[in-house]
């Protein structure tokens, strides 16, 4: 009878109407195939299929998540989780804690780095060479669930149990903040997330105190998230009415973000550092800088990311993210990369074609037509459309210190293997020697005892030493090393002092700040 009732339906309803709407069609097609087809079929799959199927048609950013899939987009954005409190890394198939969260619920019940988790309410989680993204599913949970660990612990005979009560987890979006000297100050952004205003403000704040008035805001590999903290972020550097960005859209119209007061922040100097992985937030906040010339740019051209998505959630979990307008810098620039509706195939190769294109190599192999020529807001400085932010500076991917050596070491964990038993075997006496982060940076070094310790634990592993690959790569060797130990025993800060100055982008965006001629020559007004 049901079969019979929809296909009269369908039939009257095409006799009455001659345009049968396509949403009515869809609805239509998903009772004849649930109805008529030969066998059993999970329609939850199908209508799934035919959701994601039509987004495919529409462009690169558009896309369907299931339940699960939307909690894990969604979580690192919110600034917190449910869960006991550490960072760790999988060594050798064991779960080996790095940091127990200062006050965090697992510090509190007694877990220190280096201790070997060995399961989770009876789950096994070592020795089953799971995934990290597995491991946190077991460590997470609802906030107030207990977490009943067995741990074992170097030179404790007995295994050790631990009974942790999940709490809320911050996510941290600021990756690093120190001194780069007496004036310069350096802020590593890694995502825009709920707090990472709060986080950009407090950091700032802190680096004042210690003298800043000048500022690096390091935005490479940021692949974005919230608008909101990115245009928050902006208007500490700009004044009352100067435009951040602005969407347009032919059915939703056109939204201005303006900046409703003088920021904080009006006139020390400010670097931006970009590469081809900054996307989304990260280009609204370096194009609203330099548009505003309120920053020098320093890097490679952005990814280019700006579609603007509006969740639209299901009850059962799932999720639709749909573009429903594009991102314009005050110059007028769409952010937004060329792509060919349903092609995601070819926009997904556009790094691969930037790379055989000279693009990171070389500002001489890019070009831009007359017709995407913009100009800043307030100098009148000529800047590019076409897709991403193109640096006022532009700085070339640097192959100085690569070799296949040392892809292999850090391909193969030898490096990270290393630095974790050299800081388990030390950490006492490290700390004990050097109290506080800067008396590591100045006091600690990476001796040709470790290396040669490193080599050997790289032969064991499969990495067969190459003299030429390490004469290369020794520099970066001994600072990324330097740096994993500092990391592991202090902060991420410690990470970045040691290797940020063997990065060229943040070499060269240094030298401009640290130069006001040099600096102010990027921002002056062209010649008439």
């Amino acid at each position: 009878m049901l079969v019979v009732a929809t296909l009269s339906l369908i039939a009257s309803v095409t006799r009455a109407d001659n345009r049968f709407s396509p949403e009515r069609k869809l609805v239509y097609a998903e009772q004849i195939i649930a109805n008529y087809y030969v066998d059993d079929i999970d329609t939850t799959a199908a209508v799934r299929d035919a959701i994601v199927a039509m987004l495919k048609t529409l462009d690169p950013h558009s896309t369907y998540t299931e339940p699960e899939e939307t909690k894990e987009l969604t979580e690192p954005l919110e600034g917190n989780f449910s869960g006991i409190g550490i960072r760790f890394q999988m060594v050798k198939d064991t779960v080996y804690v790095i940091e127990a969260i200062a006050g965090g619920p697992s510090e509190r019940m007694g877990i220190i780095p280096g201790d070997r988790l060995i399961s989770c309410n009876d789950t096994l989680i070592s020795g089953v060479k799971m995934k990290n993204s597995g491991i946190l599913k077991i460590l997470r949970g609802p906030r107030g669930s207990v977490a009943a660990l067995k741990a074992v612990r170097k030179n404790v005979a007995d295994t050790l149990e631990f009974r942790v009560v999940r709490e809320e987890i911050p996510i941290y979006s600021v990756d690093a903040s120190y001194m780069v000297n007496d004036s310069v100050g350096y802020v590593a952004v890694s995502r825009f997330a709920a707090s990472t205003a709060e986080e950009v403000e407090k950091a700032m704040a802190d680096l004042k105190n210690k003298g800043m008035r000048h500022i690096i805001i390091d935005l490479m590999d940021n692949g974005g998230g919230y608008l909101r903290p990115s245009t928050d972020i902006a208007d500490k550097f700009l004044r009352r009415g100067d435009m951040v960005v602005y969407t347009e859209s032919p059915k939703n119209g056109t939204s201005n973000y303006i900046s409703e007061k003088d920021g904080d922040f009006l006139d020390g100097r400010v670097v931006v550092l970009v590469n081809q992985f900054s996307a989304s937030a990260s280009e609204i906040l370096s194009g609203a800088l330099q548009d505003n010339d309120r920053a020098v740019v320093v890097g490679r051209r952005t990814f280019g990311k700006g579609l603007v998505q509006r969740p639209f959630p299901f009850p059962d979990g799932s999720m639709i993210r749909l573009t429903v307008s594009r991102y314009h810098t005050p110059s007028g620039r769409c952010i937004q990369k060329p792509y060919t509706a349903g092609d995601d195939e070819d926009y997904n190769r556009d790094m691969l074609h930037r790379l055989r294109s000279g693009e990171f190599s070389s500002s001489d192999s890019i070009h831009f037509a007359d017709s995407l020529l913009y100009h800043t807001v307030r100098l009148g400085r000529p800047v590019y459309g076409g897709g991403g932010i193109m640096p006022d500076k532009f700085v070339p991917i640097d192959t100085t210190y690569y070799s296949d050596y040392y892809r292999d070491l850090l391909a193969k964990g030898v490096i990270n293997n290393y630095v974790i038993d050299f800081v388990e075997a030390n950490r006492k006496a490290i700390l004990g020697k050097y109290k506080k982060s800067d008396a590591f940076d100045r006091g600690f070094t990476v001796t040709g005892e470790m290396l040669d310790k490193l080599v050997e634990q790289g032969r064991k592993e499969g990495v067969e030493y190459d003299e030429e690959g390490m004469a290369a790569s020794r520099e970066m060797l001994l600072a990324v090393i330097k740096g994993l130990i500092g990391r592991d025993l202090y902060d991420q800060s410690t990470y970045r002092r040691t290797v940020n100055p063997l990065n060229p982008v943040f070499a060269e965006g240094l030298e401009i700040i640290n130069n006001p001629e040099l600096y102010n020559s990027y921002l002056s007004a062209p010649k008439k």
